[in-house]
């Protein structure tokens, strides 16, 4: 089967718990079809590049899918009729990444350096060892 990565933006008014509803929703929807979702990411509330009804921020979530292109189809009507969408894309990819997103790996490595650059105000030294 084809493997797709799907990225969804939904409005900022719902909450994160009502977003992961939406991704069980969609996985539930591409096993029904047939499909199998690989990893899910949930990017968090960030800023749009431009408004989208009149929204400047929106949940951003991936999906990897390994299924039918009927089972796309399908998903894509229903994310059509669902008013918490703002906007969706599928892309067709050769194989799915298992890695952490692009994303997702900024984030971790700034909680790294901020996690660093705390535990080095707390004792007063840096990392090298000596004090100023």
């Amino acid at each position: 089967m084809p493997y797709y990565e799907h990225v969804i933006i939904a409005r900022p008014e719902i909450s994160p718990q009502q977003v992961d509803t939406l991704v069980e929703d969609i996985t539930n929807t591409v096993k029904e079809l047939g499909g199998h979702v690989g990893k899910t990411e949930y990017w968090g509330l960030r800023n749009l590049t431009y408004r989208i009804r009149k929204n400047r921020k929106g949940h951003y979530a991936l999906l990897n899918l390994d299924c039918p292109q009927t089972a796309i189809s399908e998903l894509e009507r229903r994310l059509k009729i669902n008013e918490d969408v703002m906007r969706f894309k599928t892309l067709r990819v050769e194989e799915l990444d298992e890695e952490p997103s692009p994303i997702l790996a900024r984030r971790d490595r700034e909680e790294r350096r901020r996690a660093r650059r705390e535990g080095r105000d707390d004792d007063g030294s840096d990392s090298s060892g000596q004090e100023d």
